[in-house]
């Protein structure tokens, strides 16, 4: 039998006693979350799979996906809006546009003082109008109803809409990104997108006119076609069909719902591992495979490097984006304090290492596997741990052995990464 194949028939099957053992509802919550990630991994493959990119900005991409969300679906504040909505929005344009115009004059004007005072001229004068239109409608949209609201508001349009507007946001901070860290070397590039992506997470935290900033931002509305539990269970025909198979109807509904999202997820999936294998093997992802192995010569050989290298950065950030907006629609709410490397950079890197860089498939495999360990852990940490310290005298060395139950999912997730890279450095299912 096919090895791939094994492998994945051995995450399937961890996922299926997962929910044996433990709950279904449990096993669902791991699959549709570690569906989600699956697809932000493949986005970074794209980016170092394809054109050995190593961008660390994925917690940056994945939250501007989550705020699309909330820009796109949540409901419309019209009074904190009409306080000074359209005055934000002239003074993020008289911001953008001064920008732009010290960009066009130091491109047109010869080097020298003159271009340096005019630039900085501009710059400056821009700035200042920018604050005086943009603070005084910030301190307005916030002052209205900031219990519950103080924010803009959304469109109100279906939350569906939302998933492919972050992947166009991401994509488009992806390009301004682009146009000026993608020069930089590899090690440097690292450094600039981790360092934007704690920027764009600190712009949503404290920014409360847009998403309410740490104050969160919940009831976002479901992707349709998913229901609400609490309207199923008033359903009569849905509770004489968990009764006819003498189900609770609170559970039932749960795992329907959950069952229901982990078929759009993986719908979802499919559709971007389809595109993605279209192409990598077209003449496109030969030619990226190409620069990616060897710079020099693929410029040597009339490519433009630095071009190729923006539009799979773009792809990919889209794709992040697009996940971030589905998980941000999943959970229902935007809380900009849950957004840290770890989970959302670091994570989804090890899911691309361990399945296999470069092979689709193989990122596949790692999403599923990694997402199941780090959220599996989790729950089974605390209850390993105690049985490991029954054994033990009460005193400060078992309290400390327990309280460290938390970070056994580091500690699991450090071994198999090590494990993996030892025997097998490619990943589990290498690049053909």
């Amino acid at each position: 039998m096919n090895r791939n194949i094994i492998l994945f028939g051995v995450v399937a099957l961890l996922y299926l006693l997962t929910g044996y053992f433990q709950s279904w509802n449990l096993s669902l919550t791991i699959l549709n979350t570690a569906l989600i990630a699956t697809i932000a991994a493949l986005g970074v493959n794209m980016q170092w799979g394809y054109a050995g990119l190593f961008s660390t900005g994925v917690m940056g991409f994945t939250a501007l996906g989550g705020l699309a969300v909330v820009l796109v679906s949540a409901k419309p504040n019209a009074e904190n809006w009409g306080a000074g909505g359209p005055a934000i929005l002239m003074g993020l344009l008289i911001g953008a546009a001064s920008v732009a115009l010290a960009i066009f004059t130091y491109n047109r004007l010869k080097a020298g003082r003159n271009r340096n005072l005019i630039v900085a001229a501009i710059l400056i004068g821009g700035f200042f109008l920018f604050r005086a239109i943009y603070d005084p409608a910030v301190v307005a949209v916030e002052a209205v109803n900031p219990q519950f609201a103080g924010n803009i508001g959304g469109l109100g349009l279906p939350s569906l809409l939302a998933w492919p507007v972050g992947g166009l946001l991401a994509a488009v901070a992806a390009w301004a990104i682009g146009k000026t860290a993608l020069g930089l070397r590899s090690d440097y590039l690292a450094i600039a997108t981790l360092g934007i992506a704690e920027i764009v997470i600190a712009f949503i935290r404290n920014e409360d006119w847009l998403a309410r900033g740490v104050k969160n931002l919940i009831d976002l509305p479901r992707p349709w076609p998913v229901p609400y539990e609490v309207n199923m269970q008033k359903d009569p025909g849905f509770i004489d069909f968990v009764a006819k198979y003498g189900l609770d109807p609170a559970n039932a509904s749960t795992i329907f719902v959950k069952l229901l999202y982990a078929v759009m997820f993986g719908i979802v999936l499919l559709i971007v591992i389809w595109l993605s294998e279209r192409a990598l093997n077209s003449p496109w992802g030969r030619m990226m495979r190409a620069i990616r192995d060897n710079e020099v010569a693929a410029e040597a050989m009339g490519k433009d490097v630095t071009r190729r290298h923006l539009q799979v950065f773009i792809l990919g950030s889209a794709v992040i984006g697009f996940a971030g907006a589905m998980m941000t629609s999943m959970d229902g709410q935007l809380t900009p304090g849950t957004y840290n490397p770890l989970r959302f950079t670091f994570l989804i890197w090890v899911m691309v290492i361990v399945g296999g860089s470069g092979n689709n498939w193989g990122t596949v495999l790692g999403g599923l596997l990694i997402g199941w360990l780090w959220l599996v852990v989790e729950f089974l940490g605390p209850n390993l741990m105690g049985i490991l310290t029954s054994g033990l005298a009460e005193g400060p060395l078992k309290a400390h052995l327990i309280d460290s139950a938390q970070h056994m999912r580091l500690l699991t997730l450090g071994v198999i990464l090590l494990l993996v890279l030892r025997f097998s450095p490619r990943g589990l299912i290498p690049e053909k």
